[in-house]
């Protein structure tokens, strides 16, 4: 991507615990990742003024296996975040499976850098390929990234529903939050909800956006509805399936003042429709309709939307038909036309309360779940931060190992002291010249007396002293000034003969 290029389109991931825009995707080819993390950082001050301003917010750039095995590229976007004066918080890196694999351990190293960096990291298009729980273990990913298709099959089949689940709950075991990309529609962001997805991208927020239409975006701040969020308790919701639009009428006037958010259906078809978009806590559905009959939509209902509470409401008494979809646990209840008001009124209001005490029994679930899960993030974090702090450790061994075969090669005599004056190294050259001395953990003052004079915690500027025969040029360093080091270290340079 060049500067004269046209500027890539941004599209928003947002929060499903408050609603809000927690990051944007820069939509761009993985080949062109550092060119769109410079152009998205150069286009960041036209998103001023809205969501921007929170410390939160980040900006997600898709990197690929080429990126993956350059040694240098996470020094290159380093390079980048400091020239804009950003932290690297700012930022998540995006790579699929596929990426991953080119070279594994190039991979390693690559994603092992960033993180060090602070940069976070998802696993792209998870699901879509063979979602290998070994790089989830493998590598340090902050968030998985659901494929659109995994996130359109939750909606449209139980296979897919229960594939959509195993992958959050794999993740979510792991402590690495969740992310969904192509959610449409309501139906498909109340599912991801109530798994405990962590953010959704997708039509049901917005579409890619050009970086001024984003910039308007954003300062409008704009939140998904509040029902879609994680523990919003919305309305008391009623399905009515019946192709008499005279009882549909009744039926609403009767049921209205109660409160209930009331949606209409002319057929089992149409009812079905209304399920795959909209939530439901209870549907009451004639049975004599044309085509699909009101025990048949309510088999198919159940399977939908297996949540809700189903009343048959007919006066025809289909006995098989209706017997077997009670006995398969499709009906809830059946009830007679014509109906008395205060029964109908009084079966529907238990009806409503059995479905809040199973949404009770869910949200609890959901809240010991998202604990579990909050707590696996930590869990997860401090494994990388002790994992980081071990890798910092075997380095400052390896840096400290050669620098002492550094120093015990010098052919310069040296001495180390601690804080209190104990000898606790000499090198080579120094045994040699002390050789009939035993210096190590012995006081310095008290084994080398001449270099101490009239008492001195360390030999003074300039100081010479006479050392078997040899007069030498003895130098105090105190240790610590640019570094975590104590204690001090002495060199003995040749000054000549004894007077």
């Amino acid at each position: 991507m060049k500067f004269d290029d046209p500027p890539p389109r941004y599209q928003p991931l947002v929060d499903l615990r408050n609603g809000a825009v927690a990051c944007v995707e820069a939509i761009v080819a993985p080949a062109d990742s550092l060119a769109a993390l410079r152009r998205s950082c150069e286009d960041r001050p036209l998103w001023q003024g809205g969501v921007l301003d929170c410390c939160d917010f980040q900006i997600a750039i898709n990197i690929g296996a080429e990126q993956l095995g350059d040694p240098h590229f996470g020094r290159h976007v380093a390079a980048v975040l400091g020239e804009y004066a950003l932290a690297p918080a700012a930022l998540t890196l995006e790579l699929d499976e596929a990426a991953l694999m080119h070279d594994a351990a190039a991979s390693a190293g690559t994603l092992d850098g960033l993180k060090e960096q602070g940069i976070s990291l998802t696993l792209d298009r998870f699901g879509a390929g063979p979602a290998c729980l070994d790089n989830l273990l493998r590598y340090p990913f902050d968030y998985i990234k659901l494929d659109s298709s995994v996130v359109h099959g939750a909606a449209d089949h139980a296979a897919g529903a229960a594939q959509c689940q195993a992958l959050i709950a794999m993740a979510q075991h792991l402590g690495i939050r969740v992310a969904a990309d192509g959610v449409r529609n309501e139906a498909q962001c109340i599912f991801l909800r109530d798994n405990l997805c962590d953010l959704v991208q997708g039509d049901i927020y917005a579409a890619p956006q050009a970086p001024a239409q984003l910039g308007a975006l954003l300062r409008e701040d704009r939140q998904l509805a509040p029902q879609l969020l994680r523990g919003q308790k919305r309305r008391r919701t009623l399905l009515l399936v019946d192709d008499d639009a005279n009882i549909i009428a009744a039926l609403k006037r009767l049921l209205r003042p109660a409160g209930y958010e009331i949606h209409t259906a002319s057929s089992g078809e149409q009812g079905l429709e209304l399920l795959a978009r909209l939530p439901a806590d209870v549907i009451i559905s004639d049975q004599r309709m044309p085509g699909l009959n009101g025990a048949d939509f309510l088999r198919q209902a159940r399977i939908l939307r297996p949540e809700t509470i189903r009343i048959m409401l007919s006066g025809y008494t289909e006995l098989q038909s209706v017997t077997d979809a009670v006995n398969e646990g499709a009906i809830y209840k059946f009830l007679t036309k014509p109906w008395n008001d205060e029964q109908l009124r009084a079966h529907l209001a238990d009806a409503f309360r059995l479905k809040e005490i199973a949404d009770d029994n869910l949200r609890l679930n959901l809240e010991v779940r998202n604990a579990n899960h909050e707590l696996a993030s930590a869990n997860r974090r401090m494994e990388h931060m002790l994992h980081q702090m071990q890798r910092q450790i075997e380095r400052d061994e390896i840096s400290l190992g050669v620098a002492r075969e550094i120093v015990q090669q010098l052919p310069l005599p040296v001495i180390g002291m601690d804080d209190s004056g104990m000898i606790a190294f000499v090198n080579g050259a120094a045994s040699r010249v002390f050789r009939r001395s035993v210096l190590l953990g012995n006081d310095a003052g008290d084994v080398l007396p001449q270099l101490f004079p009239a008492g001195a915690a360390l030999p003074p500027a300039g100081h010479q002293a006479d050392i078997d025969g040899s007069r030498y040029l003895v130098t105090a360093y105190r240790m610590g000034a640019s570094s975590a080091s104590r204690g001090s270290l002495i060199t003995f340079s040749p000054a000549g003969a004894p007077p």
